[in-house]
């Protein structure tokens, strides 16, 4: 009995920890922050906006070459580093005419306050509501980017302000869906505050869709977005990086993710 009372003592000491410490597994924000020139960006402008929750964000705004874009790209991080480790993919954008907005989402780059997806999701809309108020920028050819957790973000987004094309990489279906495929001995589904639950909402996105996945991404398996491309209903383009993991650089911002972005555009 007393066996009995010690195993049932410490599986409630382990649901109550990853209940209280969930999101440090879910968002791995760092601070610092290098300069563009050190991450190897040219002409970009240091940006910042505010949430509709007062949280100030900051971000760059990479300008195309040549100067005028016909899109311009916000890029919705994944759940770790800073808009410094986005560089090579932003630099990629530019040099194929796009322009490109980084920012860090609330706790990330130096930024006040604490991630969560209801403030990741109103930091997306500031930079939305900052984008279109540029006049460098038209408000009807915006493209959301979202990378793995980002691509939740994006999605939530799209559901409310359709872009002219949504870009994912590495996205999956849910966080709960993710999450048992790295904590099997968790009962993610009843844990989790938060869902980002992109599968209940891809099928109501009306624009382009383009999904990028790697094919040995042993953080989001590639099923999960070849689960979401199914379920979306519009113009729809599945991409598979051969042999790429989650952070390899080829899927990162390799050519087959700019080249099938831009091919994505060339139609819009």
């Amino acid at each position: 009995m007393t066996a009995i009372f010690f195993v049932l003592l410490a599986g409630f000491v382990v649901l109550a920890l990853a209940w209280t410490l969930q999101r440090r597994l879910i968002y791995f924000p760092m601070g610092g922050v290098p300069s563009p020139a050190e991450v190897g960006l040219e002409d970009v402008e240091p940006v910042a906006f505010r949430t509709d929750d007062g949280i100030t964000l900051h971000g760059w705004f990479v300008r195309s070459r040549p100067s005028t874009a016909r899109f311009t790209v916000v890029v919705f991080n994944g759940n770790a580093g800073t808009r410094a480790y986005r560089a090579p993919l932003a630099r990629g954008f530019r040099e194929r005419g796009l322009a490109v907005l980084l920012f860090d989402y609330r706790g990330y780059g130096g930024n006040e306050g604490s991630p969560t997806e209801a403030g990741l999701a109103a930091d997306a809309r500031a930079a939305r509501e900052y984008l279109v108020t540029r006049a460098d920028v038209d408000p009807a050819r915006l493209v959301y980017f979202g990378e793995s957790l980002g691509a939740a973000v994006a999605v939530t987004l799209a559901v409310s302000h359709p872009p002219a094309a949504l870009i994912l990489r590495s996205p999956f279906t849910s966080l709960a869906a993710v999450g048992r495929v790295h904590y099997p001995f968790l009962p993610v589904t009843w844990l989790l505050r938060d869902r980002f639950a992109s599968l209940d909402r891809i099928a109501q996105l009306t624009c382009p869709v383009l999904i990028i996945a790697g094919e040995r991404d042993s953080i989001v398996p590639a099923e999960q977005s070849r689960q979401l491309h199914d379920a979306a209903t519009g113009r729809k383009t599945l991409v598979v990086v051969h042999g790429a993991d989650h952070n390899d650089a080829d899927l990162v911002a390799g050519p087959e993710v700019i080249d099938a972005s831009v091919r994505l555009l060339q139609h819009r």
